[in-house]
């Protein structure tokens, strides 16, 4: 197989994890894993360490999981470069929403990028709900249409 193929099996997983946390956060996180999710909706939101954040040490021991099994039986090999997908996936889920929106490193605070204000604007939507029913914009990097609407009034 070329690297163009390996290439576009890492983007399309990157894509299709996307999709994958739309439904995990609305499904589950918001569903029967609400224990774990919970503190991170709430208002305070000030604690060094969430309940929430054992999300990642679950997804990361899956892509792990998954990078081993990639490694370690040669007809497998593809799931090496999934694992990968998913690793960028993980990482830009890091940078963006823990780093970018919620701050838990304090970088890009003054960004003006026109996707960044409706990328902020989705979550910020998505926290006004304090429980798990009747939330919206489960996505991470997906935008609905109306809030870049929205980022683009707040411009002028």
């Amino acid at each position: 197989m070329n690297i163009l193929f390996y290439t576009a099996i890492i983007l399309l997983t990157f894509c299709i994890m996307e999709m994958f946390t739309w439904w995990l956060h609305k499904y589950v996180m918001h569903g029967f894993l609400w224990t774990l999710h919970e503190d991170h909706h709430d208002s305070q939101h000030k604690k060094t360490f969430e309940r929430n954040d054992y999300f990642f040490i679950i997804f990361g021991t899956l892509s792990m999981t998954v990078f081993l099994l990639g490694t370690l039986f040669p007809a497998l090999r593809i799931l090496l470069f999934i694992a990968c997908g998913i690793t960028l996936y993980g990482a830009a889920y890091f940078f963006v929403h823990d780093v970018f929106i919620h701050q838990r490193i304090k970088m890009f605070r003054n960004t003006n990028n026109f996707y960044f204000r409706a990328l902020r604007k989705a979550h910020k939507v998505h926290h006004k709900h304090l429980g798990k029913e009747e939330g919206e914009c489960f996505g991470m990097l997906w935008v609905p249409i109306k809030y870049f609407k929205e980022a683009l009034k707040s411009r002028q």
